[in-house]
């Protein structure tokens, strides 16, 4: 096979790790992106396991290190502020905790990664893919700017609602499967200081309304934090694009809580990237269709309850570009061999994402809340290889080869 141009649908963080295997690999990678340019703002994500051997590989560690959060750990606060439970990162070690070392904002990384690699690689932003046809030796795709472009391979990491998933793997509603609960993102101003921990304020579920937790993560422009709210429930009529509507469904939830709440839903009509979302899973029986690749989110999204997306993104770009090299661009070979290594990672992340809220952000009751309360602080006294082997055990799951191109690429 003589695989050499591939097109990455969306520049997150999987498509252009993605990207830059590739090319390192001496494949043609072009990224297109709907965003007009590289997105601001955002919610923090971690690298975390094995996720932090491809960041090393890729070279983007000492930058990623100076774009950190500035976090040392969560602390769970009562509606007067004070703590009631706390989690520094030292209890966790490097993989398992719920604020990671290597913790920043997910635009962020997915400057650092655009930065990497645009001297190489080539960018589209402003465009997005709405047609697909396959041939036996390629892929046409369709640009919502007008005409089309031929490639040897499309790969799909757009994200939970992904245009090439829907386009040749089939409707939304076939692959995204509600977990029960909304969560909501945005930046917000504050005037607490944080000193650099995540503060969360839970409260249980009593006269009919759900458990849910409001919480301000710290982030390194002084007065700034990002604000995010969890909730358990069933989903609420309303436009995925209505924002205002969004935001009352926020509003009504929270409305009544104390802490530092009714001064982050004050801030939400100026919020510059509200964020607001059923948390779902993406569960796609095979993620490949002849030419087409799903990556990341789109394959394999194990909801923000995880904590080890932008992990499953980084370690699966890896994982995909080095089979492509190791196949010599046969996709026939590459593709079922990226499912293979993967899918045990996918599999744990999943399943430990769906039991990672159950009593944690949004106890059913006072009696299961003051439970959640008394495990943490007992956290700081068990052995480390105790506390953390749940996400540990996840985030290590895949061992990396050490792919090499084949010569003739």
């Amino acid at each position: 096979m003589t695989t050499r141009s591939v097109l990455i649908s969306g520049a997150g963080i999987a498509g252009p790790t993605l990207a830059h295997w590739l090319r390192r690999y001496g494949f043609e990678p072009t990224v297109v992106e709907r965003a007009p340019a590289p997105r601001t703002g955002g919610h923090v994500v971690d690298i975390r396991g094995t996720a932090r051997e491809v960041a090393e590989r890729t070279g983007i560690v000492a930058r990623v290190r100076q774009a950190h959060t500035g976090a040392r750990g969560m602390a769970f606060v009562d509606s007067a502020g004070n703590r009631v439970a706390t989690l520094g990162t030292d209890v966790f070690g490097h993989s398992g905790g719920p604020v990671a070392e290597l913790a920043l904002r997910r635009t962020d990384l997915a400057r650092i990664l655009h930065e990497t690699t645009r001297a190489e690689v080539e960018y589209v932003f402003g465009d997005s893919i709405t047609a697909v046809e396959q041939t036996y030796g390629g892929v046409r795709a369709t640009f919502e700017s007008g005409g089309a472009r031929d490639f040897d391979l499309l790969i799909g990491a757009d994200g939970v609602r992904s245009e090439v998933r829907r386009l040749v793997f089939g409707p939304h509603e076939r692959y995204l499967h509600d977990l029960g609960c909304s969560l909501s993102l945005f930046t917000t101003p504050t005037e607490l200081d944080l000193e650099g921990w995540q503060l969360m304020h839970t409260v249980a579920a009593r006269n009919g309304r759900p458990g849910r937790t409001a919480g301000l993560v710290p982030l390194p422009e002084p007065g700034r934090s990002l604000a995010g709210f969890f909730w358990r429930g069933a989903p609420e009529t309303h436009d995925r694009h209505d924002v205002q509507a969004q935001q009352r469904i926020l509003t009504r939830h929270f409305e009544q809580d104390g802490w530092e709440v009714p001064g982050m839903l004050s801030a939400l009509p100026d919020a510059p990237d509200f964020y607001f979302d059923r948390v779902s899973q993406v569960r796609v029986n095979t993620w490949s269709r002849h030419r087409v690749a799903l990556l990341g989110d789109a394959a394999c999204c194990a909801s923000p309850m995880s904590g080890i997306g932008t992990s499953l993104a980084l370690v699966g770009a890896y994982v995909l570009a080095g089979e492509l090299a190791a196949a010599d661009g046969d996709h026939r070979v590459a593709f079922p061999a990226y499912e293979q290594a993967m899918r045990r990672f996918v599999d744990r992340a999943q399943e430990f994402a769906r039991g990672a809220g159950d009593g944690g952000l949004m106890p059913d009751s006072s009696r299961q809340l003051r439970r959640r309360n008394r495990s943490v602080r007992l956290l700081p006294y068990l052995p480390k290889r105790l506390v953390a082997r749940g996400m540990e055990r996840v985030a290590d799951t895949v061992e990396l080869k050490d792919y090499a191109a084949p010569a003739r690429l």
